[in-house]
């Protein structure tokens, strides 16, 4: 029995139990394990020798485990959500400044993608629902929030659908975007915080939540969700080009985007 002391992914110190010595270990190289806790010796079981000395690990976040990994794509989608709903609105207040169709075109097609990323924000979030609360629905004042960004946002198409008229319709478009995204801040930064609540940040967790709290990722998780970051924005910026220059075809071949 081979037995050393380490530390697990929440930087605990703890005391491995292992078979036979791993091969090409010693004491100036780190060891990555897949362990659990053994009641009887008090300690931890490794259950395989995953790497010897890697160059690069993704540390446990305590109370999430490898589930955690779902967080660089669903936080980059709720952020996504928030700069779509905001250039949306940017484009409906220049088109109340200068009546230019474009604005409300290029305002329509940001609030389509911000309702995509939103909807992938919110399935990605059920999914880690599932595995961390034990249901893919909860209606916990995060999921419920989104919710209804969701019908608000749903509600903004049905609207534009309902009016023929250019001027008329892009003009309610526009009111319409600048009050939807007056609710936003609120259902996604305030309400879940003021809540009590399963999702991390809410009211009764004093931590946070890992992407807010200063231990709950380390420096280079956080490279990594900020590199992702970055990505979707460019990735945001693309689909909004390709959006736009389809609708200006669909424009000049008259057919309404």
């Amino acid at each position: 029995m081979f037995v050393f002391q380490g530390t697990d992914g929440g930087g605990r110190k703890a005391t491995f139990y292992v078979p036979s010595k791993p091969e090409g270990f010693d004491q100036a190289r780190s060891l990555l394990v897949e362990a659990r806790y053994d009641e009887d010796r008090h300690g931890v079981r490794v259950c395989q020798v995953v790497d010897v000395d890697p160059g690069l690990t993704l540390p446990y976040i305590p109370g999430l485990g490898e589930r955690a990994r779902i967080i660089f794509f669903h936080v980059p989608m709720a952020w996504m959500t928030v700069i779509a709903f905001l250039v949306s609105m940017w484009y409906g207040i220049a088109y109340l400044r200068k009546h230019d169709l474009e604005d409300d075109m290029k305002s329509a097609n940001a609030a389509g993608l911000g309702l995509l990323f939103c909807l992938l924000a919110t399935i990605t979030g059920s999914i880690w629902a599932k595995f961390n609360w034990g249901s893919f629905w909860n209606w916990d004042p995060r999921e419920t929030s989104i919710f209804v960004l969701l019908l608000i946002y749903g509600a903004f198409f049905a609207l534009r659908s309902a009016i023929e008229v250019e001027e008329k319709r892009a003009r309610l478009s526009a009111v319409y975007t600048i009050l939807a995204f007056v609710t936003v801040p609120f259902f996604i930064f305030i309400m879940p915080r003021i809540l009590p609540g399963l999702h991390p940040g809410s009211a009764d967790d004093t931590s946070g939540g890992p992407v807010m709290s200063s231990g709950g990722l380390n420096a280079v998780m956080r490279v990594i969700l900020y590199s992702l970051l970055a990505g979707f924005i460019v990735l945001f910026a693309w689909l909004m080009n390709v959006r736009n220059r389809v609708s200006r075809l669909l424009v000049r071949t008259g057919i309404e985007a």
